[in-house]
């Protein structure tokens, strides 16, 4: 039998990517950064983030995803400075990100910060073709092996307001719209792939329920030129700010669950499943996706520990 994920790229090599989505994150809240440049340096402290998923597990070629950023505010200034690292698998297409952030923030009023950040950076794409069925090895299209370290840029931009209750933050992580060529390997093959821009809006606010529980309730929305609108809806409980639970909603996709916990000032680290909502979920090969992050943040002074913000 055919495997899924081969279908699906094989079909996207010969006909062309038109509408791809960007990697996908259940705990994307913890790690803001990668999608959204304005958010570098607005927890006060250096922040490291990693993050792993594993999507479709059990499913021979299905998506694996790793991020890696650090952002911190610079000492005595409106600005704040990130760096990342994202890499993306699925079957035979190997995709990794590298870009720096920059964010320069106002304050608005007593409690309130409003930012506005820029994202540039380099994209990195590789395609195996051997690693496809490929039904006529004559085409054309599918000659030379594959596409090697095709590099292009990537431009985004990105705003953020918080106050100590409430966010919310819009942004573009790529504006440039760069098709893919590999005219050195195969001057038959007009793309491989073509970017599209990601649009994000994400917003939460957190309700003090008593002293020693907040719910912060909380929704993003992804809107990419010729595909479906994504929507996520979450709703998380933090208690004693130590132990966070929660689950969420995408629509029409996929339902989770996700626990974390705050190991002390400094480390925190966090689990998620997602079970799919669709007939993909019902496979017998499919045993659902598993996100694995943890944060560590580093303090210049002790004093300036406080209560950990719940986003």
């Amino acid at each position: 039998m055919k495997k899924i994920i081969t279908i699906i790229l094989l079909l996207a090599v010969t006909l062309g990517v038109s509408a791809q989505q960007d990697p996908q994150f259940t705990q994307y809240m913890y790690n803001p950064v990668v999608i959204n440049p304005a958010y570098a340096g607005n927890r006060g402290v250096l922040s490291v983030v990693g993050l792993h998923r594993s999507q479709w597990v059990g499913l021979d070629g299905a998506p694996r995803t790793q991020s890696l950023s650090a952002h911190a505010p610079i000492s005595n200034s409106r600005v704040g400075l990130g760096l990342s690292v994202l890499n993306d698998e699925i079957g035979p297409a190997d995709e990794t990100y590298l870009t720096a952030d920059f964010s320069y923030t106002i304050p608005v009023g007593d409690e309130a910060k409003f930012s506005f950040g820029i994202k540039a950076g380099a994209h990195l794409l590789n395609v195996d073709f051997n690693q496809l069925d490929i039904f006529d090895p004559s085409d054309p299209r599918l000659q030379g092996g594959g596409v090697d370290n095709l590099l292009s840029p990537t431009v985004g931009l990105g705003l953020y307001y918080h106050s100590k209750k409430f966010y919310i933050g819009l942004s573009v992580p790529n504006l440039l719209q760069t098709d893919h060529f590999d005219e050195s390997r195969n001057s038959a093959t007009s793309f491989i792939a073509q970017e599209r821009m990601h649009y994000f809006m994400s917003t939460g606010y957190v309700f003090n329920l008593s002293d020693s529980v907040k719910f912060k309730p909380a929704t993003m929305f992804k809107m990419v030129p010729g595909a479906p609108l994504q929507w996520d809806a979450s709703a998380n409980f933090l208690f004693n700010d130590k132990v966070t639970v929660g689950a969420a909603y995408r629509w029409s996709a996929a339902v989770s669950g996700l626990v974390g916990f705050q190991l002390n000032d400094q480390l925190m680290i966090g689990f998620a499943y997602d079970r799919e909502t669709t007939e993909l979920g019902n496979a017998v090969f499919n045993d659902g996706s598993y996100e694995l992050f943890m944060r560590f943040e580093l303090f210049n002074n002790v004093d300036k520990i406080i209560t950990p913000r719940f986003f």
